[in-house]
């Protein structure tokens, strides 16, 4: 049986690891990147895309080149693992850009390679409806993977981009783990197990998405978690301890989902929770109050994690690898050394 840790190594274990978190979607500013820093977080996945065409998208990703300019001091952008490697040794926050839908490639396959070689690496295939490649978790019918979609996934495998399907249907979802030839990732979901919420994963997807040897990042969103707002990061360590039982030890690591910065109700977070941003409302959450669990409210709070998972007994090895040694091997089996 592996030996439980102390809470004083496990803080060390978080100071001088690798500390990864699959999904950010924060209203970006130096504030979070310094918050980021002083939280200790190595790399970042930050959503640049959500129901963006080609156009505004490309617009988003100049808008990150202008971050990356004025922040140099506190971010870099992550186009490898080494990349996320160098700037834990530079004492800045890799960032990597990444998608929640493929609207952006709008109708052509062509521009999948454009946005890589501009440094997005992780592309959720659809957002809660459908699109051109499958259905979202919201949609009325769930299609599953299409034809175009297939195309989709096939070239994300040859370029070397994590295909997500956090907030895919269920259906698709199956199809795209059964089909890949890349293991396909869920960047920040929880499991239905604990709460049957339409947008956490089932057990039998879990496995499914391990067995195929994808990666699945945990999310701090309290509405999915058992006990909802009152959700505490003992709940958090619950979860995520349920998924590594489905999962693997070596399968499961962070996607906390951070939208901080961004109010309820607020324009923004009114805009995501709309079909195509402007149509039907497809949940409550942009209006609703949506709290954090209690001890990790805020990106400051994250070295609190280490803490909780000593706390709930794990070995130095199972924290190592949850907080971004996991991720970190998942990306370079999809991006290549």
């Amino acid at each position: 049986m592996s030996t439980p840790v102390s809470v004083g190594r496990a803080s060390a274990i978080y100071r001088e690891g690798i500390v990864f978190d699959a999904l950010n979607i924060c209203n970006f500013s130096r504030e979070i990147f310094q918050e980021w820093r002083d939280a200790g977080v190595t790399g970042v996945s930050v959503t640049c895309a959500v129901w963006e065409n080609f156009r505004d998208t490309i617009q988003n990703i100049v808008q990150w080149g202008r971050w990356f300019d004025e922040n140099a001091d506190l971010i870099v952008q992550a186009r490898s693992v080494a990349d996320i490697r160098a700037a834990k040794a530079s004492d800045r926050t890799a960032v990597v850009l990444s998608w929640q839908n493929t609207s952006s490639i709008e109708d052509q396959l062509g521009y999948v390679r454009i946005f890589r070689d501009l440094g997005v690496k992780i592309m959720q295939l659809t957002y809660n409806t459908q699109n051109y490649s499958g259905a979202g978790y919201i949609e009325a019918t769930d299609s599953g993977l299409t034809g175009f979609g297939r195309e989709v996934v096939d070239e994300m495998a040859r370029l070397g981009i994590v295909c997500d399907l956090s907030h895919v249907g269920v259906q698709t979802a199956r199809d795209v783990i059964a089909y890949s030839k890349v293991p396909p990732a869920f960047t920040h979901i929880l499991p239905y197990g604990l709460k049957a919420h339409p947008r956490n994963k089932r057990d039998e997807d879990v496995r499914a998405l391990a067995d195929a040897g994808g990666m699945v990042g945990v999310s701090l969103f309290a509405p999915s978690m058992a006990r909802g707002n009152e959700s505490t990061i003992d709940d958090y360590i619950q979860a995520v301890d349920y998924l590594i039982n489905l999962a693997g030890e070596d399968g499961v690591g962070l996607g906390t989902d951070w939208s901080q910065g961004h109010p309820r109700p607020g324009t923004f977070l009114q805009w995501c929770n709309l079909d195509k941003g402007y149509a039907r409302q497809l949940t409550p959450f942009g209006t609703t109050e949506v709290k954090k669990p209690a001890g990790i409210a805020r990106i400051s709070q994250m070295p609190n994690l280490p803490l909780a998972m000593a706390r709930a007994g794990w070995s130095e090895a199972k924290i190592e690898k949850m907080l971004g040694e996991n991720w970190l091997r998942y990306l370079t089996r999809v991006w290549g050394a």
